[in-house]
């Protein structure tokens, strides 16, 4: 899990300002952004290890280098 959190944050990182307030995921009926994920991943909340995985399931971070 920490290498997709470290994997997210350099995605993370180069993400345009304006995307990160884009909903990127749906979890649970609710809509997900970038800001969102980054706070949950900053707490090391549940969500944010299902939001973690989906990314990497949906390949919008990197899961292997």
């Amino acid at each position: 899990m920490a290498d997709l959190k470290s994997r997210f944050y350099k995605t993370f990182a180069n993400l345009p300002l304006g995307v990160r307030d884009e909903i990127v995921l749906v979890i649970d009926g609710q809509p997900i952004t970038w800001n969102v994920i980054k706070l949950e991943v900053d707490t090391d909340s549940k969500i944010s290890k299902r939001a973690l995985k989906l990314l990497g399931e949906l390949r919008l971070i990197k899961t292997e280098q």
